[in-house]
């Protein structure tokens, strides 16, 4: 199976680019934006001088238990970078939210709790509540969040919302609208994860 179809097949709809989208980001954007494959698993990442952005994880179901997906997070953290992703809140009705959730506690990534992620999906017109996790080389010492947003502000205006006008006939909304960033943290979503050895 193509590696888009697999991404397609796992991830919800409000969360996929473009066929079109990425396969340009590949190419224009190929000194920063990365696909990394094999039989069992699809990785797609954002390098840059200063932060590691994970834009898609996919491991396959027949992989599951063999430890491909910390093998390929413990990949990125030796480029000693910020590594930073989106993630949905745990959702009863949906069993891979908590699961996800779960991995990246034990992967030692911390929730960032200062910002504020809503993305309006040009695909189905809703809007996505996301939340940012990160993982930080100083661990355990915490990374200042405001270095977590600055790249996430780059991510959203250099790869999601790259020529959006022309793969999907409108534009995501500003920046402005999107990210925030607020001095009282909210709850911490991986809390509740921590203490969890599996």
């Amino acid at each position: 199976m193509h590696w888009y179809n697999k991404l397609k097949e796992y991830f919800p709809i409000e969360e996929m680019k473009s066929k079109e989208h990425m396969e340009t980001l590949l190419i224009d954007k190929r000194n920063v934006y990365h696909k990394e494959e094999g039989p069992k698993h699809v990785l797609m990442y954002v390098e840059t001088e200063d932060f590691v952005f994970v834009d898609y994880l996919f491991v396959s179901s027949a992989a599951r238990g063999e430890g491909l997906g910390k093998k390929l997070l413990d990949s990125l953290k030796t480029k000693n970078k910020p590594i930073l992703l989106e993630v949905e809140p745990a959702v009863e009705e949906e069993p891979d939210t908590g699961k996800r959730l779960k991995f990246y506690a034990r992967e030692d990534f911390s929730h960032a709790q200062q910002i504020s992620y809503v993305r309006r999906s040009l695909a189905t017109g809703e809007k996505n509540n996301l939340e940012i996790l990160y993982w930080s080389p100083a661990t355990p010492a915490k990374v200042d969040e405001k270095v977590i947003f600055n790249a996430m502000k780059t991510t959203y205006e250099e790869i999601h919302t790259y020529k959006d006008q022309h793969f999907y006939g409108a534009s995501y909304e500003p920046t402005a609208q999107v990210l925030q960033f607020y001095m009282k943290p909210k709850i911490n979503i991986l809390e509740n994860f921590d203490a969890v050895s599996v």
